[in-house]
């Protein structure tokens, strides 16, 4: 079953169709978070080697929450019978227009070309965070997002992104290989179609790596002032208490909140 949420390469699906008609296994690919990419076909297709291929809507494809379910005929019955009625109740009639107007959207030049800028931002971020020095999880990404991880740097992903809250940056920590700890892993995920979807582009996404170094440098000074370091409670108390008006985070706040007024919100 391939599918990841903070995987950053392109799946290799024949040879995974391959081991599974080996074995004589149905291959399940989910595409959730990478849909869009893969409608605008910038990112591997798995349709071509899966017998069943899910998604969600809501992330790269840009549409409404929800779910798209796609199966080879034979597996029709099982499907429906899984999911309606044990699973599934009435239609939410919005929900699935507000789909129909993203899928037609998907199959625009614009929502390619778009596409396309979100793999060349994320790329640009990658690089620009490993010319600061950070380990990127199979050092690079083919597709939205870039997976850091912070161990060799002598930070986790839960403190830098505490530090990054305060700093108007929202990302996630992110367990990668080695970790013990999910509550307090030693990586962070970041994705860049949100940032697509409001204009920036590969210039902007160096300005942002270079911001989210600056925020991990502070979550290293900040956790050297912890009065007990080895404890994420002290350190977040502290970071969202006083530390919340230390220079270099209110600077750093403010730099990044005027580069995010200069690329205002699709629709508002």
């Amino acid at each position: 079953m391939p599918g990841a949420s903070a995987y950053s390469r392109n799946y290799d699906y024949a040879r995974m169709r391959a081991i599974a008609d080996s074995v004589e296994a149905y291959l399940m690919s989910d595409m959730a978070h990478i849909s869009g990419l893969v409608a605008a076909g910038v990112a591997a297709s798995p349709f071509q080697y899966s017998h069943i291929v899910t998604t969600t809507t809501h992330k790269s494809l840009r549409g409404p929450r929800g779910g798209m379910i796609f199966y080879r005929k034979d597996l029709k019955d099982k499907i429906d019978q899984a999911v309606f009625p044990g699973l599934q109740g009435g239609p939410h009639n919005h929900t699935i227009s507000a789909l129909a107007v993203a899928l037609k959207m998907a199959n625009t030049e614009e929502f390619r070309v778009y596409q396309q800028q979100v793999v060349a931002n994320c790329q640009a971020l990658c690089k620009r965070l490993q010319a600061h020095g950070y380990k990127v999880v199979s050092d690079g990404t083919d597709n939205h997002l870039v997976l850091i991880d912070l161990k060799p740097a002598g930070i986790d992903g839960a403190r830098v992104q505490t530090v990054l809250d305060q700093v108007s940056i929202t990302l996630n920590k992110n367990s990668v290989p080695g970790d013990k700890s999910a509550m307090v892993p030693g990586g962070i995920r970041i994705g860049t179609p949100a940032l697509t979807t409001r204009g920036f582009q590969e210039k902007d996404f160096e300005q942002v790596a270079d911001f989210i170094h600056r925020a991990i440098q502070i979550a290293k000074d900040c956790q050297a002032k912890t009065p007990a370091p080895g404890k994420l409670k002290e350190f977040k108390e502290y970071v969202e208490g006083t530390g919340a008006s230390r220079p270099d985070i209110v600077a750093l706040r403010g730099e990044v909140e005027a580069l995010a007024q200069s690329f205002p919100m699709p629709g508002l």
